[in-house]
C-alpha cells in the first residue's frame, strides 16, 4: 500500500503550483480557442499560442482541464490530491500517446513536440503536487511520521 505523506508542511506550496499549472492550461486554452475560432475543429493547420501548437479542440479540452485543476487547488480537502495525481497521470500518457503519432494524420490535437515536453513536464509536476498535498486528521499525520521514523525501544 502506498504511503502518501498527510499534512505535509509545504502542501500549501504544492497547491499553488497545481494552480498556476491550471491558469497556464487555462490562459493557454482560452488564447488558443480565440486564435483557432472559425476553424475546423481538428484542424492540423499552424496554430500557436503561447509557444504551443493547437487547434480549436485541443484549446477547448485545455480551458476545461484549467478550470478543473485550478478548482482542485483551490480546495482545501483530497478532492486536490486525487485531481492532481489524476491529471498527472492523463498528461503523462497523453503525452506519450501523442508523440507517437507526432508525424502521422493520428494527431487530431495538432501537437508539436514541445507540446509533448510540455505535457510531460506538467504530468510530472502535478503528479509530484498529487503526492504531497494529502490532507487528513492530525492522527493520521501522527501515525504517518510513527510508519516513517519507527523508535527504537530499549536505546534510550
Amino acid at each position: 500500500m502506498a504511503h502518501f505523506p498527510v499534512n505535509h508542511p509545504a502542501r500549501p506550496l504544492y497547491r499553488v503550483i497545481a494552480g498556476l499549472v491550471g491558469l497556464y492550461i487555462l490562459v493557454f486554452g482560452v488564447y488558443g480557442t480565440v486564435e483557432t475560432w472559425g476553424g475546423a475543429l481538428f484542424d492540423r493547420g499552424s496554430h500557436w499560442a503561447l509557444g504551443l501548437r493547437t487547434n480549436l479542440a485541443f484549446s477547448l479540452v485545455s480551458v476545461i482541464f484549467g478550470i478543473v485543476l485550478i478548482i482542485g487547488a483551490s480546495r482545501r480537502s483530497n478532492l486536490g490530491h486525487y485531481m492532481n495525481l489524476t491529471a498527472g497521470v492523463v498528461f503523462m500518457v497523453t503525452g506519450v500517446l501523442m508523440m507517437s503519432v507526432l508525424q502521422t494524420s493520428a494527431n487530431f490535437l495538432n501537437f508539436s513536440m514541445s507540446t509533448v515536453i510540455v505535457s510531460l513536464l506538467f504530468g510530472l509536476l502535478l503528479l509530484a503536487t498529487g503526492l504531497y498535498d494529502k490532507v487528513g486528521p492530525d492522527e493520521h499525520a501522527a501515525a504517518e511520521a510513527r510508519h516513517r521514523r519507527p523508535t527504537v525501544s530499549g536505546n534510550r
